[in-house]
């Protein structure tokens, strides 16, 4: 189960993790779990989970200490066993550095931390890229056969890429 976590202002990430009862707010006529609940016994990944405010980060480290959630308006604790995996597009430690982040929160995401280098600094990587996005786009459409010039490629390689993989 994924989500970003800035897609959605701050109430409705609430309730979208951690699920609401009926009558909880306006527009809540029925009872709804929450992507916790819905990931249990599975993974939940938190895309952009730097960008969490500090309220959002103090309910996220109770559930990831306690493995309960409790829904929006509700008052019942349940169980979710859930592996967090989460990613930011900035650097968590210098987010504690700077007082935006939990440390505790911090170190509980970071058990197992995997670094991604931009795509800037591995252009070895460019033409892997170019030969996967041409077999998608080839199986999607139907155009076989397509591919990129040796001077298509040099200008690919030469470009500094600075919206990295998703340029």
């Amino acid at each position: 189960v994924d989500i970003t976590c800035t897609a959605l202002p701050e109430t409705l990430l609430e309730s979208e993790l951690f699920g609401h009862e009926k009558g909880a707010f306006t527009g809540a006529d029925r009872e709804r779990k929450g992507l916790f609940e819905a990931a249990d016994g599975g993974d939940l990944f938190l895309d952009e989970v730097g960008q969490m405010s500090g309220a959002m980060q103090v309910k996220l480290l109770r559930v990831i200490e306690e493995h309960v959630v409790r829904r929006v308006g509700g008052t019942r604790e349940i169980r979710a066993d859930v592996r967090v995996l989460a990613a930011s597009n900035r650097s968590l430690e210098e987010l504690v550095r700077e007082g935006r982040f939990r440390e505790d929160l911090y170190y509980r995401l970071s058990v197992l931390k995997v670094e991604v280098p931009p795509l800037r600094e591995r252009m070895e990587d460019v033409p892997l890229l170019v030969e996967y996005l041409l077999e998608t786009i080839s199986r999607e459409t139907g155009a076989v056969g397509k591919s990129v010039t040796s001077s298509g490629m040099r200008i690919l390689l030469q470009h500094a890429w600075p919206g990295n993989v998703r340029e």
